[in-house]
């Protein structure tokens, strides 16, 4: 294996979405008591930890293919390989995007690369993949 990611959702937001499950604990129980309550503080805890595992991008690439996600491709149909910064990633997610395009990307996490596809038989033009360590990715895709 050449490189491997794990791209997960950040604490702020983890504690955000915990907060509004909280509020709705509160409201159970005001309106239905302890019991209820507490049934949902568990139900919504374990959505919680859920949703992290869920959420979590895997981006791999080895000798032979790039994985990310649940979507993979074949090392040999990979052209050119662009790092893209914040603004560029902004940009090529929004206005400059291609809907046919596959996207594996997660908002929190502003930088990432783009990956031309030259496979005649794919209709998609590249990948755009999110990425903390950008720079190693690319290394990784070029090697």
């Amino acid at each position: 294996m050449r490189y491997r990611e794990v791209i997960f959702m950040p604490l702020w937001l983890l504690i955000l979405i915990y907060f509004f499950f909280l509020s709705f604990v509160l409201s159970i129980w005001a309106a239905l008591g302890n019991t209820a309550a507490f049934v949902s503080f568990l139900v919504l805890s374990a959505l919680l930890v859920l949703i992290s595992i869920r959420s979590r991008l895997i981006i791999q690439v080895t000798d032979s293919e790039l994985t990310v996600g649940r979507a993979h491709i074949e090392l040999k149909y990979i052209g050119t390989v662009t790092q893209l910064d914040q603004h560029d990633m902004r940009n090529l997610r929004t206005r400059d995007a291609d809907p046919m395009a596959f996207l594996g990307i997660r908002f929190w996490a502003p930088a990432g690369i783009k990956v031309e596809i030259n496979d005649k038989r794919d209709q998609t033009p590249y990948w755009l993949i999110t990425s903390n360590k950008a720079h190693q990715l690319a290394q990784a895709l070029k090697d």
